[in-house]
């Protein structure tokens, strides 16, 4: 009996993504959020006066430039950041307040993902994608 064929990484990948974000977005849609606004939200977090430019630049793996746009809108329009100035965006008092309730929801969401997969086994998965990114970075990518 030959061994079942591997489907293509890509396809897992693609999958996995998927389903990163349906999950995600509906663990997020109580607070208004989707997983794109959260990480926008986040790069907000880590760095206040961010420009809508370095989130687009930064974010750009993530989500295409409408969606993040988008997604900035939305952290403004619901009051969770503002603009200390033309361009910049900085988290607001209630942003702050909200974003740590929300850190409990994405606190189960990850658990909820690496539901039965060792830290071994995800410290190997980690390692393989990294190593396909630098594969594919090299001479002639």
């Amino acid at each position: 009996m030959e061994p079942k064929a591997m489907p293509p990484i890509g396809y897992l990948l693609n999958r996995t993504d998927a389903a990163l974000t349906r999950v995600m977005d509906g663990t997020l849609g109580e607070f208004d959020l989707t997983r794109v606004a959260w990480q926008v939200l986040n790069m907000v977090k880590k760095e206040a006066g961010i420009t809508d430019a370095e989130v687009l630049k930064i974010l750009s793996f993530n989500a295409d430039a409408p969606t993040l746009t988008a997604a900035i809108e939305t952290t403004l329009t619901g009051g969770w950041t503002s603009r200390p100035a033309p361009g910049q965006l900085a988290l607001t008092p209630d942003g702050t307040a909200r974003l740590a309730e929300v850190a409990d929801h994405v606190k189960a969401f990850r658990t909820r993902s690496v539901d039965g997969i060792t830290p071994e086994e995800y410290g190997t998965a980690v390692r393989v994608l990294e190593r396909m990114i630098e594969n594919l970075r090299g001479p002639g990518a």
